[in-house]
């Protein structure tokens, strides 16, 4: 991985401080060879990088300020000395490969789009988390949380970059697409979902129809279009009912605790990392405000793996009036 552009870390990011950023970058770096840029007061993160015997081992690039974890969108773009803001100039730049944020996901969406930009014909970025399903694959979740009120039109798109993702990333050839809903029938749900079916029904894209929630384990798509909302308590959701299903199993001695830790580390943010903000002009990953070390370590090798060919990056998208 030696040569490659460096993954710029918003070490300001998160529940938990620098300390665990910090931590998580030193991982990437010694233990899978990710070149890594820290973004934030110099002093602090030095102290830091001491600490972990770091010094010199991993860059630092100086940013004043910090996003607080309860800003949620675009006031963000104001701080503009902070380490999310310098962060995504960097990218923007090319200066850096990809950038990973902890911090607030509306945050992170607003200086993403200012420091780095959309792709051609991008309405709004999503974005799209690998659920592993029933088959032995995994399904996109998109969109998981950047954009809570769509338009149908946002969500036609967030198709297209759904199945973009899936064929990069997943490496599936055709991807099949349905829409969560509340039934399988067509033309039932809230006006945006009715309205967002029929603009899907006219796309290039091998369309399934609506979902429901049972579905989205169960291998029925390969791609499921929500709203930012939604798909946030769904992925949530998902997490929860996984930890607690697993737990009842261990109590009631009824499977190996290698096997559950097995399963249950399908769905660890740990494994997946975070979530990748698709229709941009440059990879950004995006981890769980609550991230330690091992989730922001792994959240480095995925945007590693993903800078320069962000699936979903210069797109031709179809228009669609929403």
């Amino acid at each position: 991985m030696t040569g490659a552009a460096p993954v710029v870390l918003d070490a300001m990011g998160g529940d938990h401080g620098p300390a665990e950023v910090i931590a998580g970058a030193v991982r990437a770096r010694r233990e899978h060879g990710v070149p890594v840029v820290l973004v934030g007061p110099r002093a602090r993160l030095g102290e830091e990088l001491r600490r972990h015997g770091a010094t010199g081992e991993i860059a630092v690039a100086h940013a004043e300020d910090a996003v607080p974890m309860t800003e949620r969108g675009a006031g963000a773009t104001a701080l503009t000395a902070s380490s999310l803001a310098i962060g995504c100039e960097l990218v923007g730049r090319g200066e850096g490969g990809a950038l990973v944020s902890a911090g607030s996901t509306g945050a992170v969406v607003a200086c993403a789009v200012r420091g780095i930009g959309r792709a051609a014909g991008v309405l709004r970025p999503a974005l799209a988390v690998a659920l592993p399903s029933l088959a032995g694959g995994a399904s996109v979740l998109v969109d998981a949380g950047a954009i809570a009120d769509p338009s149908p039109a946002m969500m036609a798109q967030f198709a297209q970059l759904g199945v973009a993702y899936a064929r990069a990333v997943l490496a599936v050839e055709d991807p099949v697409v349905g829409l969560l809903s509340i039934a399988a029938e067509p033309g039932k749900g809230n006006r945006l979902a009715r309205r967002a079916e029929e603009l899907l029904g006219g796309l290039p894209v091998r369309f399934h129809g609506p979902v429901e929630g049972h579905d989205v384990l169960a291998s029925t798509v390969d791609v499921i279009v929500t709203d930012g909302f939604t798909g946030n308590v769904v992925l949530k959701n998902v997490e929860g009912c996984v930890r607690t299903a697993l737990t009842m199993v261990a109590r009631a001695g009824i499977a190996s605790p290698d096997r559950l830790a097995e399963v249950a580390g399908r769905y660890d943010p740990r494994t997946h990392g975070g979530a990748v903000l698709l229709g941009l002009r440059g990879t950004v990953v995006v981890a769980h405000g609550s991230s330690r070390a091992a989730t922001i370590a792994r959240a480095c090798v995925v945007a590693h793996t993903l800078a320069g060919r962000d699936p979903a990056a210069g797109i031709v998208t179809t228009a669609a009036a929403g």
